[in-house]
């Protein structure tokens, strides 16, 4: 078959044929085979004995990695749209670290962003178009907003609250040198976490602390409850009697009152 233009984006950008489920298998095991080797390269012992051979086998996938990104960029029919979009970005971060390289001596911190490719899974995978759930979970988190808006600034007022009293009641001399040092430990104390680095020693400062820990249990239910109550009242039957489906691609969250649908952007009959 001639390698058209036409037949190269389609290789690289679908996946329902032989050939382009190939190029996403390779593009696959480069993938991870550029996380492993960035993954063993930071062991020390490994990086002082095949140092050498990493640094050679990710010159290799930035090279491929490169090829690939040149070949989206020509073949995408928006250029502009596929750069700037968030998988153009996650694949120019993917081959920026080597060729900043030659230009920057210590680029070892730069490393981190190699991690980044595993989000181009998602893409390879074709895993988007499933994710029908994580809209549904978006939605809901949307719609608890308000709710979880008020309830952070509840707990806001509960720290300052008690980091203000813990001030006073214990002092510098427990610790507790600043209101906002009390606060810190009123956020750790809330949270359950209790890194035990500032610890109040009066017995009216244990019965807060005290008072405090069981509120935390309270408090780390709240959020849950709002999300999960939102998420059941959008299961309900007389929800989806108000949902219709996109004839365009087949989009089932198309709400009472929506012109056009928030997947693909077609205008609904």
């Amino acid at each position: 078959m001639k390698l058209s233009k036409k037949y190269l984006a389609h290789v690289v950008f679908e996946s329902n044929d032989p050939a382009s489920k190939t190029f996403d298998i390779a593009l696959l095991a480069i993938i991870f085979g550029s996380i492993i080797v960035a993954v063993l390269d930071s062991v020390q012992s490994l990086h002082e004995a095949y140092g050498r051979w990493f640094y050679l086998l990710e010159l290799g996938f930035t090279f491929l990695f490169t090829i690939e990104y040149i070949l989206r960029v020509w073949l995408t029919s928006r250029t502009l749209k596929y750069v700037t979009s968030f998988y153009g970005i996650i694949d120019l971060l993917a081959i920026l670290p080597v060729y900043l390289s030659f230009f920057i001596a210590n680029t070892q911190l730069l490393s981190v962003i190699r991690a980044l490719r595993l989000l181009r899974v998602i893409r390879i995978m074709k895993l988007g178009r499933y994710l029908a759930e994580a809209d549904f979970l978006r939605e809901s988190l949307k719609a608890s907003a308000t709710k979880i808006q008020l309830f952070l600034f509840t707990v806001l007022t509960i720290v300052l609250v008690m980091g203000t009293l813990m001030f006073v009641i214990e002092g510098p001399s427990s610790g507790f040198t600043s209101i906002p040092v009390a606060m810190y430990w009123a956020i750790v104390t809330l949270t359950t976490v209790g890194f035990g680095d500032i610890t109040p020693v009066t017995p009216l400062g244990q019965l807060m602390a005290s008072l405090i820990m069981l509120l935390g249990y309270a408090i780390i239910a709240v959020p849950t409850g709002i999300v999960s109550s939102e998420m059941a009242r959008r299961k309900r039957p007389e929800h989806f009697e108000k949902l219709k489906s996109c004839t365009f691609c087949g989009f089932e969250r198309i709400e009472e009152g929506d012109k056009f649908c928030r997947k693909c952007g077609n205008e609904i009959n």
